[in-house]
């Protein structure tokens, strides 16, 4: 299934991006398709979300945590309203 994506981008950075493109011989839209998958699989990376350096203490808490979550242990079930949410977490 192929879907469609529209955003908003100012029409000199389209321009410049459409022109750097056709030099290289390659669609814009593949330019997109390529950065979209280089996104997903990881190879690009924004560097928005910085890499945390925690202490020894720490590091083995959120490893712990994170192995719990995959186990599904220690985790409070799903809830279909906030009434629901907060009459558990009152218990």
């Amino acid at each position: 299934m192929i879907t469609q994506v529209i955003f908003k981008i100012d029409k000199k950075l389209k321009d410049k991006a459409m022109a750097k493109a056709q030099h290289e011989g390659i669609a814009f839209a593949s330019i997109l398709k390529l950065a979209t998958k280089a996104f997903v699989d990881g190879d690009l990376s924004l560097g928005l979300v910085g890499n945390e350096k925690f202490n020894l203490a720490t590091s083995r808490e959120v490893s712990n945590t994170q192995k719990d979550i995959f186990q599904n242990k220690n985790v409070s079930s799903s809830f279909s309203s906030a009434k629901e949410a907060i009459k558990f977490l009152k218990k």
